[in-house]
């Protein structure tokens, strides 16, 4: 119970955080001086972050269930459906395990209450982040994750434990082939060739921005 207790109000210290910092984000910096990719990158290490905690806290193992592995909290980047084009990622959960997650499946955006979530036809709606179109939001024109084992443009699965997976695979998944050991790197590039790279570290909270050029 103590436990339980403690993980809860853990959750709430994090979300109160990052709204405080969401907050001053949003009031105190001009936006006239905000580069895209810089905006789209702090945003993005914020959820990272909110991601990780929350992985932590929910535990999605089960003994009885050989699937379990898929209901671990993701991040996954996508491209969009050809006839709209672009590039987006959804924040989730796969409850069902079906490897395709719906708009309940995902993590809400502690900031607005919305879904960090969209599907393949990239299209904005009232419940869902528009932060989530990275090329329609940011002009983002490609994605790179230096451990990526998918043949989507990569994801990043986190466990209760504190370990990060490059895929979730419905095989040897006690082997944890796809186990992070070393720094992982999220590279995004801007249609005007201009990159900013967030670097996750395992067993650690720690996610590091670096500006790549400009």
């Amino acid at each position: 119970k103590k436990n339980k207790m403690k993980k809860s109000f853990s959750l709430l210290e994090i979300i109160l955080v990052i709204s405080l910092i969401g907050f001053l984000y949003t009031m105190f910096l001009p936006k006239t001086k905000i580069n895209h990719i810089d905006e789209l990158s702090s945003k993005l290490s914020l959820y990272l972050t909110h991601l990780r905690y929350k992985a932590l806290i929910d535990d999605k193992y089960d003994s009885k269930d050989s699937l379990w592995h898929k209901k671990r909290w993701t991040i996954k980047f996508l491209r969009c459906r050809e006839s709209v084009g672009g590039i987006y990622y959804t924040i989730y959960s796969d409850k069902n395990k079906s490897g395709h997650p719906s708009a309940e499946d995902s993590l809400k955006d502690p900031l607005t209450n919305k879904n960090i979530y969209t599907s393949n036809i990239c299209n904005e709606n009232s419940l869902n982040s528009k932060y989530v179109l990275l090329t329609k939001e940011f002009g983002i024109s490609d994605v790179q994750i230096s451990c990526n084992e998918t043949t989507s443009l990569g994801q990043l699965s986190f466990g209760s434990d504190g370990e990060i997976y490059s895929k979730l695979s419905a095989f040897n998944n006690e082997s944890n082939e796809y186990k992070i050991d070393k720094p992982c790197s999220i590279k995004l590039i801007s249609k005007e060739n201009d990159s900013r790279e967030i670097v996750i570290y395992p067993n650690t909270g720690y996610n590091k921005q670096i500006k790549v050029n400009e």
